[in-house]
């Protein structure tokens, strides 16, 4: 196969992949050697990638026939480097966990590679996924495919670029505040963070309030495909969603009616400024959706407050930080401020000044803002929002390695990022669609944010505007 041949190849669909693996018409080795070919090439540049694992990948592709009954037997994928690969490193980017094999698969591993799907890598994050920017003084800056100068965004970020390149033609990420949102529209893909409690967290969490796993592709079809493989709960789980009433796969060929969708560009920060370009990419989507048959109606949901970002703040950092004292756990010794990032190390200070009482207030607090929200919502069929309110950021801009002010790019992504946020504090499904492109040609997306455990409705509304402006033909200039 040419490489020319094997980068198209691998910028097709996974279902499209699975099915030409099954028909025997490519072998899995075939594919998984087109991937790795691509990561050999691209990924000097694009350091989207932590490690490859191309002898492992090879030796379970040529286990895999014609006519394997998994639904993606064959098809290569990368897993973010925060969730454990079985006798793989586990380094959440962070110096302080050194080198550590994970001696198990997370659920989502598990159920991956239960679906045949081939792991041929683990992909970049910033230290703890805390910044939605991926820079690392571990492992250097992820750089976009389509703009190199700037961040693929975070805290998925690797994965993003990887899959946004042809690397890999899908990859896993996950969502704390926008971890797979975000991403998605910096890097001209599809990203659906699930309803809370959608995918199981197992084997180390029963529950997160804010966290939710899932995967970046290029199309609704295969988020919705590939959900269908890794939702359900697992054994020992404290809380979980309800059970579709049909395969999400099946929800996502349906044709919406006619729906009532609100449309907001007022950022919940309220200090955060909106793009112009960002709130005009909603306008068109507006119209795009009044075309499709639908209502629009202009409303602005109740959650610009000042307060919020503390809030959230409080709640996400001692999130963050169980992470650190894990690390702490896999080092055997106490972390000190040499094996941190400046911003990482600050908020780990600042946890540590969080007594429990305030923890939970302030949980309690989200509580409310999420009550509130999904209140407010329940009176349309989703909402529609900008992605991000500003472009995908130059790298530098975000520095975690600011000594003087290590707290400061913290507090400024919320300005970058302020509409992800809070479908992680009320725990309702949420798409970044890549539906437009800027004037410098990167990508720009919008974000439909759907009723609670309403996936399936969420992905019927995205696959339709998907065949109303199909995206799936854009790729970088690399």
């Amino acid at each position: 196969m040419s490489t020319a041949a094997g980068a198209d190849l691998l910028f097709r669909p996974v279902h499209e992949l699975a099915a030409l693996v099954r028909s025997g018409e490519l072998s899995a080795r075939e594919l998984v050697q087109a991937s790795l070919d691509r990561i050999a090439e691209l990924n000097p540049t694009l350091n989207a990638f932590v490690d490859v694992f191309a002898e492992d990948a090879l030796a379970e592709a040529d286990q895999i026939g014609p006519g394997d009954p998994r639904p993606f037997a064959g098809v290569p994928i990368a897993i973010k480097n925060n969730r454990a690969v079985a006798g793989k490193r586990l380094t959440f980017a962070a110096n302080l966990v050194g080198d550590f094999l994970a001696p198990y698969d997370h659920n989502v591993v598990a159920r991956l590679k239960a679906a045949g799907f081939i792991v041929v890598g683990t992909t970049t994050l910033p230290e703890w996924g805390i910044l939605p920017t991926t820079e690392t003084a571990r492992f250097g800056p992820t750089r976009n495919p389509w703009d190199q100068s700037r961040t693929p965004g975070g805290s998925s970020g690797g994965s993003a670029a990887a899959v946004a390149s042809g690397m890999v033609p899908i990859a896993h990420a996950n969502d704390g505040g926008g971890s797979t949102r975000i991403p998605a529209a910096c890097c001209g893909l599809v990203g659906l963070k699930p309803q809370r409690g959608r995918i199981s967290l197992g084997p180390e969490i029963g529950h997160a309030f804010l966290v939710a796993d899932g995967v970046l592709t290029r199309s609704v079809r295969e988020t919705a495909e590939v959900l269908d493989v890794l939702q359900g709960p697992s054994l020992g789980d404290m809380a979980w969603a309800p059970p579709p009433a049909e395969p999400f796969a099946t929800s996502a060929g349906r044709t919406p009616g006619k729906l009532r969708i609100a449309m907001s560009t007022l950022s919940p920060v309220p200090e955060a400024a909106v793009d112009p370009v960002a709130v005009q990419a909603v306008q068109d989507a507006a119209r795009l959706l009044e075309s499709l048959g639908h209502e629009v109606v202009e409303a602005d949901p109740p959650w610009s407050r000042p307060e919020l970002s503390a809030v959230f703040t409080a709640s996400f950092g001692p999130a963050v930080c169980a992470q650190i004292k894990l690390g702490e756990m896999i080092a055997g010794r106490e972390a000190t401020a040499a094996d941190m990032e400046p911003l990482s190390w600050a908020l780990y200070q600042l946890c540590q000044s969080i007594n429990s009482v305030d923890a939970l207030l302030a949980e309690f607090q989200l509580h409310g803002v999420g009550r509130d929200l999904i209140t407010w919502v329940d009176q349309y069929d989703a909402l529609l929002t900008p992605s991000l309110a500003e472009a995908p950021l130059p790298l530098g801009t975000l520095n975690p390695l600011d000594e003087a002010d290590p707290m400061g790019a913290f507090t400024r992504s919320a300005s970058f990022t302020p509409f992800t946020p809070p479908c992680n504090i009320s725990g309702q499904p949420a798409i970044s669609l890549p539906l437009f492109e800027r004037e410098d040609g990167l990508p720009l997306g919008v974000q439909l944010i759907g009723q609670p455990a309403g996936e399936g409705a969420l992905l019927a509304l995205a696959a339709q505007v998907e065949a109303a402006q199909d995206w799936a033909g854009r790729r970088p200039d690399l």
